[in-house]
C-alpha cells in the first residue's frame, strides 16, 4: 500500500527541519518539502540538499517572485491597504500565495495533507489554513505546534537541537537568536526576543546590525535623490523612464529605499488570535510605492470614489492580515478597487532623503486638477461662480441652525 504524502511548508530552519523528520516518523508518510522563493535571497542557499538530507522524498523550490509582485502586492497596494495605520502587510500578503502553491503541489502529487510550522500563538497558522479551506476544503492540514504530543516532545529549543543532532539533521542553530526574522520581496520583519519589551529602542545605534534591507536614516546619503514612477491603471509600470515588470519595480524600489533609510516601522499590533505583539519592519520599496500611488490617486481619482475606497481600507487590510485573501468579501472589494483604478495613470516625482519620501511633482494625461478652476485669480473658463457658494453654505447650515435653536430653548 502506498504511503500517505504530506506537503510541508519548509524553510530549512530548525523548526521545519525537525517537523519534517517528526512528520515522517509519526505518520509513516512521504514528506514533500516545498519552499516558495518570494525574495528571501541567500536564505534559500543549500535548501534542497538540506531537505533531502533531512528525509524529504521530493523537494520543490518554486520561484514565485513575479506572481507575488503582480497578483498579490500590486492589487493590495491598489487598495491602499495599511493595517492599523502603519503596517504594509508584508508577511500577511505572502501567506496566501505560499498556501495556494502548497495546495497545487498536493493536487499534483496526490497528497492528502499539507503541514506548516506556524505556532499556535501567531497569525500565520490562520492565514495558511483559511487559504487551504478556501481552495481545497478536502485536504487535511497538520499543524504540529497545536498537537500536544509534539509540544510535549519539544517544550523548548534545546530539545529541538538535541533531536536534530540525534537524527543527523543539518541545522546550524546552537542557541536562541535575540529575535526572529521573516523576509520576502516586500519586507523583512523582526519580532520576539529582545523586541518583546516595548521599551526596547530598536532604532538605537547599537542595534543597527539587526537591519537587512536599509541603512538607518542617520547613515543615509546627505544629498536627496529624485525618482519618477509612472503608473497605468493604478500599477507602477516604469521607474525613471524604464519599463519594468512588477518584480523589477519592487527590486528597484527596495534598492532606492534601502539606500535612503526609508520604510522602517516599529509598532505594537493586534493579532487576530487576540494578543498584542510588537513587530519591527523594513519595507523600503513598499513605502515608496505606497506613497507614490497615493499621490497619483490625488490627481486622478474622483473624490467620491476615493472616499468610498478609503472607507474600505480598514476592512480590506484586516482581511489580508487575518488570512481572508481568497474570501468572497475580499474579492468583492477588489473588484471595486480595480474599477476605481482605471484612471490612476500618470507620473509621480518623489524626493528620497534620510528616511523621508517627499512629493516633488505630479502629472497625468487624465488629471482631474484644473488650474483654471482652482486658481485664486480670475477664472478664464467661468466654470465656478463664487456667488453660488452662498446658497450651498446656507443649505448645509440649515440643520445646524435648527439644532442650535432647539438646544438654546432647553438652556
Amino acid at each position: 500500500m502506498a504511503k500517505e504524502k504530506i506537503v510541508l511548508a519548509y524553510s530549512g530552519g530548525l523548526d521545519t527541519s525537525v517537523i519534517l523528520k517528526w512528520l515522517k516518523e509519526t505518520y509513516d508518510a512521504e514528506i514533500i518539502a516545498f519552499t516558495a522563493d518570494i525574495g528571501q535571497k541567500e536564505e534559500l542557499d543549500g535548501l534542497e540538499e538540506k531537505a533531502f538530507a533531512t528525509g524529504a522524498s521530493k523537494v520543490y523550490i518554486d520561484d514565485l517572485r513575479e506572481e507575488f509582485a503582480r497578483d498579490f502586492i500590486f492589487p493590495m497596494f491598489q487598495a491602499g491597504a495599511l493595517y492599523e495605520g502603519q503596517y504594509l502587510l508584508g508577511t500577511s500578503i505572502a501567506r496566501p500565495l505560499i498556501a495556494k502553491r502548497m495546495v497545487e503541489i498536493a493536487r499534483a502529487e496526490g497528497a492528502t495533507a499539507i503541514a506548516h510550522g506556524a505556532t499556535g500563538k501567531g497569525n500565520d497558522q490562520v492565514r495558511f489554513e483559511l487559504t487551504a479551506a478556501s481552495l481545497a476544503p478536502d485536504i487535511k492540514v497538520i499543524a504540529p505546534w497545536r498537537i500536544e504530543a509534539f509540544r510535549e516532545q519539544f517544550p523548548g529549543r534545546a530539545e529541538m537541537i538535541a533531536y536534530a543532532e540525534k537524527h543527523g539533521i543539518p541545522v546550524k542553530a546552537t542557541a536562541a537568536k535575540p529575535y526572529s526574522m521573516d523576509r520576502n520581496l516586500l519586507h523583512i520583519s523582526f519580532e520576539s526576543g529582545m523586541l518583546e519589551d516595548p521599551w526596547f529602542d530598536a532604532s538605537a545605534e547599537s542595534n543597527r546590525d539587526m537591519y537587512v534591507l536599509s541603512v538607518s536614516p542617520e547613515e543615509a546619503p546627505d544629498e536627496p535623490e529624485y525618482v519618477e514612477l509612472e503608473f497605468e491603471a493604478g500599477n507602477c509600470v516604469a521607474i525613471n523612464g524604464e519599463r519594468m515588470t512588477p518584480l523589477q519595480v519592487m527590486e528597484k524600489l527596495n534598492e532606492l529605499g534601502g539606500k535612503h533609510g526609508i520604510g522602517r516601522v516599529d509598532m505594537v499590533e493586534n493579532r487576530f488570535v487576540g494578543m498584542k505583539s510588537r513587530g519591527v519592519y523594513e519595507t523600503p520599496g513598499g513605502t515608496i510605492l505606497f506613497t507614490a500611488h497615493r499621490k497619483m490617486e490625488s490627481l486622478t481619482m474622483d473624490r467620491e470614489v476615493m472616499h468610498l475606497r478609503d472607507s474600505l481600507i480598514p476592512k480590506y487590510a484586516s482581511l489580508v492580515y487575518n488570512g481572508f485573501w481568497f474570501a468572497p468579501e475580499r474579492l468583492a472589494i477588489q473588484a471595486l478597487v480595480t474599477e476605481s483604478q482605471k484612471n490612476v495613470t500618470g507620473t509621480v516625482r518623489l524626493k528620497l532623503y534620510k528616511g523621508n519620501v517627499i512629493a516633488a511633482g505630479l502629472k497625468s494625461p487624465v488629471s482631474l486638477y484644473n488650474p483654471d478652476i482652482a486658481t485664486m485669480e480670475a477664472d478664464p473658463t467661468q466654470a465656478y461662480d463664487q456667488g453660488d457658494a452662498t446658497g450651498f453654505i446656507r443649505l448645509n447650515a440649515l440643520r445646524l441652525k435648527v439644532a442650535a435653536a432647539a438646544q438654546a430653548k432647553q438652556r
